[in-house]
């Protein structure tokens, strides 16, 4: 996925195959609001913001991170779709073959929960690191703070229907509690990155 063009990206997005779907996209919509991050922490750097040069060169680090493990999610997303649908394909004819076809679709969605899970979680610090950008980067790109930030709350957003999706089949309590606290934390997200937003346009407004 990390080699291929845009265009073959969405062409398969678009076509009738279970894998990449809306997971693939969520960590997608993260993976471009930390580039933003980045790019709005690089047009913040030089003499005119010493004073906030460690700063600026941590969110950079961070941000070039999230980036990066936002797009490995991408991929991990597409794998684990892929491995539930093989699992739900396993034979059943015999007790045998339907207790481990159950056993392998129940490992199979949680499998297919986490990536999404852990996209919320990036989702959460891209919005973090915006916020903490916009009262110190370059106003010059204040627009694309909010941009960052709102590519965050699609991910984030689109990932937690992700996860609730799969919850519906894990009866694993700890694995149900862990994805279920994941999803709880995105209401949290979106009106940190709403707030942002909307201090971003009182900026643009002045």
């Amino acid at each position: 996925m990390r080699d291929e063009t845009i265009e073959n990206f969405l062409e398969r997005l678009a076509a009738r195959v279970p894998a990449p779907g809306g997971g693939a996209a969520a960590a997608l919509h993260a993976a471009q609001g930390a580039a933003l991050v980045g790019m709005v922490a690089r047009y913040s750097t030089g003499e005119k913001y010493a004073q906030h040069r460690e700063t600026v060169e941590r969110v950079i680090a961070e941000s070039d991170e999230l980036r990066a493990t936002a797009l490995r999610l991408a991929e991990d997303d597409a794998a684990a779709f892929t491995a539930v649908t093989d699992a739900y394909k396993l034979p059943k004819a015999t007790d045998e073959e339907a207790s481990a076809r159950s056993a392998a679709i129940a490992a199979a969605l949680i499998g297919a929960g986490r990536p999404p899970a852990e996209v919320i979680a990036v989702a959460a610090r891209v919005v973090d690191l915006a916020a903490e950008l916009l009262p110190i980067g370059n106003p010059n790109v204040v627009s694309d703070v909010a941009a960052a930030t709102e590519a965050a709350r699609a991910a984030a957003t689109t990932a937690r229907v992700n996860v609730e999706i799969n919850l519906g089949g894990i009866k694993d309590e700890q694995a149900r509690a862990e994805l279920t606290a994941s999803a709880d934390a995105v209401d949290g997200i979106a009106a940190r990155a709403e707030h942002v937003t909307d201090a971003v346009r009182k900026e643009i407004a002045k």
